[in-house]
């Protein structure tokens, strides 16, 4: 089995226990994980957040706009209106 195939066996159970494990930084054994195996995890959990088209609220290191200070919210509205604007005149 090569990395490709196992990336593309994770079902909702495993990318459940690899997020998890990365949030806590310990495997549900209580070992901890090492740098390369939460980079190895990240990575595998992004491979199917993208690949199941989850949600962004749902994805890894989402932040969402309700948890920001006032001042960082502002401004990434403010981002947001900048890239629609763009978005619109490439279009044009």
């Amino acid at each position: 089995m090569t990395l490709d195939d196992l990336i593309k066996a994770i079902n909702p159970e495993i990318y459940q226990n690899l997020k998890t494990a990365v949030e806590l930084g310990k495997w549900q054994t209580g070992q901890r994980l090492s740098k390369e195996q939460v980079s190895t995890c990240m990575q595998a959990i992004m491979y199917y957040e993208s690949t199941n088209n989850l949600p962004d609220s749902e994805r890894l290191g989402y932040v969402g706009r309700e948890n920001l200070p006032a001042h960082k919210k502002k401004r990434a509205e403010e981002e947001e209106q900048l890239k629609r604007s763009i978005a619109v005149q490439q279009l044009h």
